[in-house]
């Protein structure tokens, strides 16, 4: 069979290119190089043939022949291994484990001795119907499985609730119980759930040892945001339970290691606008205003940490970009304007740059002087191009558009007439009049705004508001590839 016809048919059989994109965790450019090529890497290839065998297909991978199997083995239901550490918060495992079985999951606990003095093991037995681990060294247990291949067996591993001693325990690679010892020796996909007092969470060494397991490849989930156990309010609440299984289910399909795992947005690319622009007076004077950018930075780091291509059009800011970003520098709203439309398609785009509304007609590079005898000057000034709108109407409209509104007053009022005006599906409000200065701060309060939803997030760290602003962009491609 011709690769022509080969790629013709796996395009009819996954209903679209865009499923096969999916399927293969490219963007849809790529296997257009592919079809052109007229060859397919081998690894793609091979993610390929196990997702037909498994639809009842067999593929000569030389020939690019398929074939229909008479009798297709049913697969089988993936394992997560759960592994409980010992905080308040881990009595939520209990319900977590109950919903990873909803889920469609085997599910097999592990627990640290620290967690056996909140909740029993008989507990998470019951409930999971599953021999729950607890000792390294256990004569009984290694001999009917063995840690190497309780390891092994796992296709992702949870850690919820994940406290401070033992996620520094994981990313110093330490192997002195069970639960280290599994993280050390399983290269499934791992995840870790916060929970802990806001004053360990905000601690450097412990936000030092998280970004060590992400840059590995590890996911990290929450934490929330309100009151703690211990009578603190911040940032140090285990997730709920259902932004955990939304994380999990974006990765449809199974990483081959915690390094090589692709993160909840891998194939997306993600257009972000960020920062002030800069319309200019004369040579020396423009019209700006206070944003900082540091709010489109920060979900421009976050979109990349979950495996997006993101492209970055960015004002002037003094922020330096994130690793991974594509940055495009501008200085004036035309500009970014034709940066922003020069690199559509994208499959979401992320207004959160502070654009002026209008420019000065006549702007001169000279610097205009000022005498004893002239009068002020009059500027006259022209709309800018609405980037937002332009983008929401754009011929190659992304699947996702969110917009940004910085309001003084009646702010959902505005913001969600301002959406309806815009055209974009999502817009993220917030009051830059509450008593604390929103631009240049590293703290943030938003409201989010979708038809018939309007959200406060608690005032948290600009870099958590967009962790939480990406897992719902997940979750939202997560239920749509599900319908």
């Amino acid at each position: 069979m011709s690769f022509e016809r080969f790629f013709n048919d796996i395009t009819s059989l996954y209903g679209s290119r865009a499923a096969v994109a999916r399927l293969l965790g490219v963007g849809q450019s790529a296997l257009s190089n592919y079809h052109k090529r007229g060859q397919m890497p081998a690894g793609k290839l091979q993610l390929l043939a196990d997702d037909l065998a498994r639809k009842g297909y067999h593929l000569d991978k030389e020939r690019f022949d398929m074939s229909q199997i008479e009798a297709v083995t049913p697969s089988r239901k993936p394992i997560c291994l759960l592994i409980i550490t010992g905080g308040i918060a881990a009595y939520k495992s209990l319900e977590l484990a109950r919903r990873l079985m909803d889920e469609g999951y085997i599910v097999r606990g592990v627990m640290t001795a620290s967690a056996q003095q909140f909740i029993t093991p008989l507990s998470l037995s019951a409930l999971t119907a599953e021999k729950v681990y607890t000792d390294l060294f256990s004569l009984t247990d290694e001999q009917e499985m063995g840690h190497i291949r309780l390891a092994r067996e796992a296709d992702k591993i949870v850690i919820a609730p994940a406290t401070g001693n033992f996620l520094a325990k994981v990313a110093m690679g330490l192997a002195d119980d069970l639960a280290t010892t599994l993280c050390l020796a399983s290269d499934a996909p791992l995840y870790f759930v916060p929970a802990m007092n806001p004053v360990m969470w905000a601690q450097p060494a412990t936000q030092a040892n998280c970004a060590l397991l992400k840059e590995r490849g590890a996911i990290q989930i929450g934490p929330d945001v309100g009151d703690t156990a211990c009578g603190e309010v911040g940032a140090g609440r285990m997730a709920s339970t259902s932004d955990i299984i939304a994380a999990l289910s974006l990765s449809s399909q199974p990483a081959t290691g915690i390094a090589d795992h692709q993160g909840s947005l891998y194939g997306k690319h993600v257009l972000i606008t960020a920062g002030p622009t800069q319309e200019p007076i004369d040579g020396v004077r423009y019209i700006s205003n206070s944003s900082s950018g540091k709010q489109g930075y920060a979900i421009a780091a976050a979109c990349v940490a979950q495996g997006a291509e993101v492209t970055l059009v960015t004002g002037p800011t003094s922020l330096p970009v994130p690793d991974g970003v594509h940055a495009h520098h501008v200085l004036t709203a035309h500009q970014m304007h034709e940066a922003s439309l020069t690199n559509l398609p994208a499959d979401i785009a992320i207004c959160t740059a502070a654009v002026a509304d209008w420019h000065v007609v006549g702007a001169t590079h000279q610097k205009m002087k000022k005498t004893d005898e002239s009068a002020p000057p009059m500027l006259e000034l022209a709309e800018n191009p609405d980037i937002l709108k332009e983008i929401s109407a754009h011929p190659q409209r992304p699947d996702l558009v969110i917009g940004f509104a910085a309001e003084t007053d009646n702010v959902i009022n505005a913001a969600v007439s301002k959406r309806l005006r815009k055209g974009c599906d999502w817009m993220m409000a917030n009051e830059i009049t509450t008593g604390e200065n929103v631009f240049g701060s590293d703290h943030n309060q938003l409201i989010f705004i979708r038809d018939g939803e309007e959200t406060t997030w608690p005032n948290s760290t600009k870099s958590e508001l967009a962790e939480r602003l990406v897992a719902e962009i997940a979750s939202h491609f997560a239920q749509k590839d599900a319908l």
